[in-house]
């Protein structure tokens, strides 16, 4: 919901951040393919798991940067995040390669399992190497921050494509990219049409002291993308994209509230990244994606959507 930069620098900006935006999308769309075909007999979730745990790496790496720019630690807490979409992934019977669908509390407890060891075992070895003085509890706190604020909401990512949605008489449908594409989609599709619909006919801020770019036009932009997106993806599209899972289910309360929770909880985690970067100082959260920015400012808006459309999915009525 950012608008562009003002002054002859802005048309520019924009240009490279669409450019930007397709070139991942181009990186991004062979591997949800691949995933979903199963290439190289690969099992579900196996091609796209690696991009989970790059964007929690990278997602807390930057949290670390921000909270101690030249502290000891960041690679820990890289590993530690990159861990918890790992752990929701390992806990799924489809990542396994097993024929039986599962609830998706599996992943939900191999996510909190994965969390919960990492952050024992970063406070063993600052307990082992303690030093008066050293930092010990910032690099803790920090690394458990990362984990709670991009690792678990990338587990949810993963949980997404590895469990099945509810089948009637009980039990899960096989899982299928339905659940884990309506969700991007109508998160990015918030992203754009908030900045369109902002850049445009932006005039009330929203949160002027956190982010003075955000407007409620543009927030107005965001629910109207969203709503268009998980209908193409959920109505129009939904037999292209649920195979292998040709079930009926639909997330609760249909598309269309899925569509309007996802972009409030995009648009909540986008504040939540910017009140990051306003009580540390900067600008953006790295440079890793060019004109983009960093990788937090990537992933901010699915920081909150993704753990609840997992949550709409798994409390969805059976179909």
């Amino acid at each position: 919901m950012n608008a562009p930069s003002a002054g002859p620098r802005g048309p520019s900006s924009r240009a490279r951040r669409v450019v930007t935006g397709f070139a991942i999308l181009a990186a991004f769309l062979p591997l949800v393919w691949a995933d979903a075909t199963g290439v190289a007999g690969a099992p579900v979730g196996r091609w796209l798991l690696p991009v989970a745990c790059l964007l929690a790496a990278g997602g807390a790496a930057e949290i670390h940067r921000m909270l101690l720019p030249a502290g000891a630690g960041r690679a820990w807490t890289a590993l530690a995040a990159a861990a918890v979409p790992l752990g929701a992934a390992l806990a799924s019977p489809a990542f396994l390669g097993r024929s039986e669908p599962a609830a998706p509390l599996s992943a939900a407890g191999g996510a909190a399992t994965a969390l919960v060891a990492a952050t024992i075992l970063g406070l063993a070895v600052e307990i082992a190497r303690y030093r008066p003085g050293a930092g010990a509890i910032e690099r803790v706190s920090a690394a458990a921050l990362a984990g709670v604020f991009v690792g678990l909401p990338m587990a949810a990512v993963v949980g997404l494509r590895v469990t099945g949605t509810p089948a009637p008489g009980g039990g899960w449908h096989a899982p299928g990219m339905t659940p884990l594409v309506a969700m991007i989609a109508a998160a990015k599709g918030a992203d754009v049409a908030a900045y369109l619909a902002g850049s445009t006919f932006g005039r009330r801020k929203m949160a002027p002291a956190l982010s003075p770019g955000k407007t409620w036009e543009g927030a107005a932009g965001a629910v109207a993308g969203a709503l268009l997106a998980s209908w193409i993806v959920l109505v129009a599209l939904r037999r292209t994209v649920s195979i292998p899972d040709a079930s009926t289910a639909m997330p609760l309360g249909g598309w269309a509230a899925h569509g309007a929770v996802v972009a409030i909880a995009g648009m909540a985690g986008d504040l939540a990244e910017s009140l990051l970067k306003r009580e540390t100082g900067i600008k953006d959260s790295g440079a890793t994606l060019g004109a983009l920015g960093g990788v937090l400012d990537l992933i901010d808006s699915l920081l909150f959507a993704a753990p609840v459309a997992w949550l709409l999915w798994t409390v969805a009525p059976p179909g």
